[in-house]
């Protein structure tokens, strides 16, 4: 039996410019999860992922993730690797466990964090020798520690091994990459993993659009439970990303899952919704939230502006989490400007909360055909606000 089960619900293609989805994906369930031997997990999409790089949304409990909505979280299999490695995470029950979550988890593959590493990373078609960015000691991941180390932490989604090409990059460079993507891709195909782990491809292609379908067609044709659109957002503008993923998401395998790995601000999301996108991440609302950065029903607030070093109203009046129900702007200010650990928590459960909510709300919107109505009146919102 596959671990992974796909049921589309809801497709807007065949009625007008939007190709947003509504579906749900059966994973199932892993043991640490103790949900019994034939236990899923079901995800309603199109959602969003908190990232949880080390094992941890910052700042927040796991329970706060599931009064929140969260459905799935992310992992870094990089990160994890080096500490505290994914043996010891094994032993220790894997991920579900160590952390405390008894939902679903998707890692990635480690590949974005090490081609990132520029001046410290040398790559091949065998894999990648890398420094650690905390100790300067040598590693080197390949397509198939990759699969082995993503095995250890028990996910239930693991991230093919690919390469991801600079932004800007020449057209060879970008093709060098999807070949190395494809090869890649099939070696970690052939390390076998756990009975619940299900297994996603990702394709390249850069801003070229047609090596973009080529690398689909490729990566379309090998045995994955679900496809990602990789190489996205890590530099171009956000109208480029936007007018890519319009391109090749309607192309996508339409009998699995899409994920659009990476993105991000609000807008991205409901424009990645309106391709036809089912999964999201970005580290974008929990980084921000430690910076005072918030996004709201009515527009980003900056909460460390003197404006709102009097204002006793609620940070977003149409949210219900923690912070909008009991704490208002001007003491959300003050923690952030003493440098109170309790800013980062408060700012983090609401920016979490806000973007599972409007993935929320435009699932509903799919299902009952206004999602191009709900797409207006979102973004007259957020313009119309006057926040700051």
């Amino acid at each position: 039996m596959k671990p992974l089960r796909f049921e589309l619900q809801k497709s807007l293609s065949n009625s007008g410019t939007s190709h947003a989805r509504a579906g749900v994906i059966e994973l199932r369930a892993q043991p640490s999860a103790g949900l019994g031997p034939d236990a899923w997990h079901r995800i309603e999409t199109p959602m969003f992922m908190p990232v949880g790089t080390q094992g941890t949304v910052k700042a927040m409990t796991t329970h706060e993730l599931k009064t929140a909505g969260a459905q799935i979280i992310l992992g870094n299999t990089y990160h994890l690797y080096l500490r505290p490695g994914h043996e010891r995470v094994e032993r220790l029950g894997e991920l579900q466990k160590f952390m405390n979550w008894k939902g679903p988890i998707l890692t990635d593959s480690g590949g974005f964090q090490v081609f990132s590493l520029s001046g410290l990373n040398q790559i091949d078609d065998e894999g990648v020798t890398f420094q650690s960015h905390l100790d300067g000691s040598k590693h080197r991941f390949t397509p198939e520690l990759s699969m082995q180390i993503q095995k250890g932490l028990g996910s239930n989604i693991v991230m093919a091994f690919d390469e991801c090409p600079p932004y800007p990059a020449t057209r060879e460079q970008v093709q060098a990459a999807m070949r190395r993507t494809v090869a890649w891709a099939k070696r970690g195909l052939a390390v076998p993993l756990k009975d619940h782990q299900a297994r996603f491809g990702i394709f390249q292609g850069g801003l070229y659009e047609d090596l973009r379908y080529e690398s689909l067609e490729q990566i379309s044709e090998l045995p994955f439970d679900g496809m990602a659109i990789g190489g996205l957002s890590i530099g171009e503008s956000p109208e480029m990303m936007q007018a890519m993923c319009r391109a090749v998401a309607p192309k996508m395998p339409e009998n699995k899952p899409r994920y659009l790995m990476g993105v991000g601000r609000p807008e991205d999301l409901v424009e990645g919704v309106r391709a036809g996108v089912d999964i999201f991440d970005c580290v974008m609302p929990t980084r921000n939230a430690r910076n005072g950065q918030l996004f709201t029903s009515r527009g980003k607030v900056n909460i460390k502006n003197a404006r709102y070093a009097d204002d006793s109203g609620p940070l977003d009046p149409e949210c219900d989490c923690e912070t909008c129900r009991e704490y208002s702007r001007a003491y959300l200010r003050h923690l952030y400007i003493c440098g109170e650990a309790l800013s980062a928590r408060l700012n983090t459960v609401h920016n979490i909360t806000f973007y599972i909510s409007i993935m929320k709300q435009m699932r509903q919107a799919i299902l009952a055909n206004r999602f191009d109505d709900w797409a207006k009146a979102f973004y007259s919102k957020q313009t119309g606000g006057g926040n700051s």
